[in-house]
């Protein structure tokens, strides 16, 4: 008996200890469970991106810096699958329908084509799109405040870059009449832009001239076409052209035509002058948005779509030489950021 009763206070202490050992298993759990709730492990985003140039490029890496600065960080908790069209829309629709085909928790898409490609085909995962000129127009959404669905993102085109940079064109030009546009008549975005530019123009009594291409390899002569008809030549964010934009630098230079662009990069790269902002900055507001829909649990369709407000005009002074334009103290002064922005 004596043994009996000593076996069952054995047994009872084993279960007591067992099933003490799993209460505790429960509250360590459920603390890990909880955390894991809160935030993911990790994350998977597609990016799409219709072609290399500068401005695109530096839009995928601001986007990339702001996840990176909230602890969202490639080939740690990050899978990235980054596509390029290189420019051909037939890539871009191929792409598009690869994303489409598999789960992401977010996928990016840079430029207009892109994101029209997207989504038409993406309906599943949360889209922000980046280096849209007018999302409404393009057919993205129909409400900049409150787009609904699974998309939103940056635009990146302030119509009031446009009538200041014209402005600046019609003031400093002397005896401009024409200003020739290479363009794309095939981007929305593009078209949209020489529409704003058109008529910033009008009120200053000046035509726009138009040379039409359908891809980068006719760009150059188009801006010869240019050549004694115009005063001046400008180009919008067309990417078409842009990923050409060297050749139309070349034609400027030797042809004493001052030449102005839409994007930062391309006055880097030598054209005269422009009203904007850096493309970097507006990839990383772009994924400060990312950050809220990953981490936070934000709808996209929620967000408001966003528009440069950082507006400077950018000179190149090498460029300037090259162009015969002489730049003069009153142009000077028009540049808040003279440190950054006026280039030597």
């Amino acid at each position: 008996m004596k043994k009996n009763i000593g076996l069952l206070l054995a047994v009872s202490a084993m279960l007591i200890s067992v099933v003490g050992c799993g209460n505790n298993n429960n509250k360590s759990s459920g603390s890990g469970d909880g955390g894991s709730a809160a935030e993911k492990d990790s994350y998977k985003i597609a990016v799409s991106q219709i072609v290399e140039h500068p401005s695109l490029d530096a839009t995928r890496e601001g986007f990339l810096a702001a996840l990176k600065e909230a602890g969202i960080i490639e080939k740690e908790n990050l899978t990235l699958d980054y596509n390029n069209a290189q420019g051909d829309q037939n890539n871009n629709n191929t792409i598009a329908q690869k994303i489409a085909g598999e789960k992401y928790d977010l996928v990016l898409a840079i430029a207009t084509p892109t994101a029209q490609a997207i989504v038409q085909n993406v309906k599943d995962s949360p889209i922000l799109f980046a280096a849209v000129t007018d999302p409404i127009d393009a057919k993205l959404i129909d409400n900049l405040d409150k787009p609904g669905g699974n998309i939103s993102g940056a635009s990146d085109t302030n119509p009031e870059a446009i009538s200041k940079l014209m402005d600046f064109l019609a003031e400093n030009v002397k005896d401009v009449k024409n200003v020739g546009i290479v363009l794309n008549q095939g981007e929305p975005n593009a078209v949209i832009m020489a529409d704003y530019a058109e008529k910033a123009l009008e009120k200053h009594g000046i035509k726009l001239v138009k040379a039409s291409v359908t891809n980068t390899s006719e760009v150059k002569q188009a801006a010869e076409s240019l050549v004694g008809r115009v005063d001046a030549i400008y180009i919008t964010l067309d990417n078409t052209v842009v990923e050409a934009v060297s050749t139309i630098i070349q034609v400027a230079n030797e042809n004493d035509l001052p030449f102005f662009s839409s994007d930062r990069d391309s006055v880097e790269k030598g054209a005269f002058a422009t009203v904007g902002f850096k493309y970097y900055d507006h990839g990383y507001q772009v994924g400060q948005m990312a950050v809220e829909v990953l981490k936070n649990g934000k709808k996209v369709g929620d967000m408001k779509v966003t528009v440069p407000e950082k507006l400077d005009l950018i000179l190149n002074l090498k460029a300037a030489a090259e162009q015969g334009i002489e730049v003069t103290d009153a142009m000077k002064d028009q540049v808040n950021d003279k440190e950054n922005n006026i280039l030597e």
